[in-house]
């Protein structure tokens, strides 16, 4: 595991932190109304450019995360946020630029591009380095559909949590109209011929594939698992982008599968 400045680990494994100080720059107002029409708009056109202008779209998704965490908790300045799988650091730089003490966990150093966040560190989310119960908030955005053992992902995050903490959780599960992420939706009609479609279209092969980096998470699967778990109670299971009837589209079984979109799961850290 790589280390970044402003971690150490001690004698035991876990890492002690040194806290990149918070930061607090001009609050912009909520990106609108969740959830609402006009968000999903919103989110729906940064969406249609995030591969030429990643920055607006990240930035705009990192604003609508933090307010639902907000929503669902209370505000994050000089709380410990562990943000677990988040790439290039948007979601860590705008917990901190909320007051909160943020740090950023990603497995994958291309992930985190040229200028991660400081105290960024490249780990593994099945064995995060930090000692248990140490987050007050425990965020995991658009990761589920990428670890080959979810469970055990979760039970990770729920490990660094505190009790009675935050833990946010969502993903993009299979049957969605952006299951197969770039060669969607045309994995609705096989994933290989998914992505020699995408390879033809594009002069390029697909970043992601079934099996090594991308999963078919389903919804119902998952919510019977998360509720049969005694160290979470699940405080609210929604669709993250639905313009409206955001948890009725959850308790449809089947319909979900397709029309969630996202799934969203707020859950609470329970006492050991």
């Amino acid at each position: 595991m790589t280390v970044r400045r402003g971690w150490s680990r001690p004698r035991g494994g876990a890492a002690n932190v040194t806290a990149p100080r918070p930061y607090r720059g001009a609050s912009p107002p909520p990106v609108a109304k969740d959830p609402s029409f006009r968000r999903s708009l919103t989110l729906f056109r940064a969406f249609l450019h995030e591969q030429d202008d990643p920055e607006a779209c990240y930035s705009l998704l990192a604003r609508d995360a933090v307010d639902q965490v907000e929503a669902y908790d209370r505000p994050v300045a000089g709380r410990t946020v562990v943000d677990v799988g988040g790439g290039g650091g948007y979601f860590t730089d705008e917990f901190r630029r909320r007051g909160a003490y943020a740090y950023l966990f990603e497995p994958d150093v291309a992930e985190l591009g040229a200028k991660p966040p400081e105290g960024a560190v490249v780990a593994d989310g099945y064995l995060l380095p930090l000692r248990d119960g140490v987050a007050d908030v425990t965020f995991s955005s658009n990761v589920l559909e990428h670890v080959a053992d979810p469970q055990t992902f979760l039970s990770e995050l729920a490990r660094v949590t505190r009790p009675g903490g935050l833990i946010y959780v969502s993903f993009t599960n299979w049957l969605s109209p952006w299951g197969g992420h770039e060669w969607a939706p045309w994995h609705y009609f096989g994933a290989e011929r998914a992505r020699a479609r995408y390879r033809r279209r594009t002069g390029r092969a697909a970043k992601h594939t079934l099996g090594e980096n991308l999963f078919a998470v389903h919804i119902g699967a998952t919510l019977r698992q998360v509720r049969a778990r005694d160290d979470v109670e699940v405080v609210s299971a929604r669709s993250r982008y639905w313009p409206f009837l955001a948890e009725a589209v959850v308790k449809a079984p089947g319909i979900r599968e397709f029309a969630t979109w996202n799934l969203l799961l707020i859950l609470r850290r329970c006492p050991p």
